[in-house]
């Protein structure tokens, strides 16, 4: 399935006061809108994801998966900032006939999510059936909760919190010192920062992964080694996997509207905000996440009216929300399919082994 594309031309405010000239929205639908108009899933992808949700997210989504396009009509739109299509760093702004680079505006969570909105009025979705969303994804997934309360029947999200912590944020900004350290960044060209990138992603995965995952996968095998170990290599592997895949000046932008996520933010408070949430929700943590510990989701579901709080165990930390899928759909599945009243579970923590 290619990518599609949507374009908006008239100007885009953001909520940080810059404006976009226009705006181009890249993102793939799978499968067929029934005539009820009832059988929608619209996905919201985390920091470095495509619009393409069946090439990172098999085993939940494909077409023998849990979502699939004999049953869903399933929408995913490219966020704004990145590298996929939509308007970001790489694109070209209009009122100077060059790429943005390092000088695209700050955006926020809200305004992905208002980018998402003009997709959805553009596809004449009026009622979405379910929508999910894993880390900064479900940071979207909550924010357009809040924005539109009755448009979503249910809701699913993992691995997330309310308002960034100051933990993610710190990790956050080490990468980008990481790739700002990179004097290339600062000739905003198509390859700067790629050595800083590489090393940004280094970061990251510590904060993806845990102590017991790397015991698990990256222990040496012999007792000789006196360089070059199995976990070294790995960290150079995957910062130069997201190179070739990836863009510094968009982590930048992504990273810094992951760091501004803040559901009260002009709200009254934070709690207050969640309590607006309509949809029956269901609230996934991962017992060893370090970046999102599941206390932050708890504290989700204490203050959303139907959710349910559900925590699984992986030895991939964070990670999980993506690659535990079996786990997952089970959950998903039970949850879409009870016939019991949704009530809230916040304090009932069922683990999945």
């Amino acid at each position: 399935m290619s990518v599609k594309t949507f374009k908006y031309n008239q100007p885009f405010k953001l909520e940080a006061g810059g404006t976009l000239p226009s705006l181009k929205i890249a993102y793939h639908t799978f499968g067929t809108l029934n005539k009820n108009k009832d059988n929608v899933i619209w996905v919201c992808h985390a920091l470095t994801a495509n619009s393409n949700v069946f090439e990172w997210w098999p085993g939940l989504f494909g077409n023998n998966d849990y979502f699939n396009p004999n049953d869903h009509f399933i929408v995913c739109a490219n966020n704004l900032g990145s590298c996929y299509g939509t308007t970001g760093p790489l694109s070209e702004n209009k009122l100077t006939g060059q790429k943005w680079f390092s000088y695209f505006p700050a955006i926020s969570i809200r305004d992905m999510v208002n980018v998402h909105e003009l997709l959805r009025k553009y596809l004449g979705i009026e009622k979405i059936n379910t929508i999910i969303g894993g880390s900064q994804g479900a940071q979207q997934v909550l924010e357009w909760n809040i924005l539109k309360p009755n448009l979503f029947e249910n809701t699913i999200i993992l691995a997330t919190n309310a308002r960034h912590s100051p933990w993610g944020i710190a990790f956050n900004e080490s990468q980008r010192l990481a790739i700002k350290a990179d004097r290339t960044y600062y000739s905003n060209t198509e390859n700067g920062g790629e050595k800083g990138l590489a090393a940004a992603r280094s970061i990251a995965l510590l904060s993806y992964r845990n102590y017991a995952t790397y015991k698990e996968t990256q222990t040496e095998k012999h007792d000789e080694k006196l360089s070059d170990f199995n976990s070294a290599s790995y960290q150079r592997y995957q910062g130069e996997k997201l190179v070739k895949r990836f863009n510094a000046y968009s982590y930048v932008t992504l990273s810094q509207a992951m760091d501004s996520h803040n559901v009260g933010r002009a709200k009254v408070s934070v709690e207050k905000a969640l309590n607006t949430i309509a949809s029956n929700t269901l609230i996934v943590g991962i017992s060893n996440d370090l970046l999102f510990p599941p206390h932050e989701q708890e504290f989700i579901s204490r203050h959303i009216k139907k959710s349910k709080f559900k925590v699984i165990d992986s030895v991939y930390g964070h990670d999980g929300f993506l690659i535990e899928t079996k786990k997952i759909s089970k959950l998903i599945s039970d949850f879409l399919n009870s016939k019991q009243s949704f009530i809230n579970e916040n304090l009932a923590l069922s683990f999945i082994n």
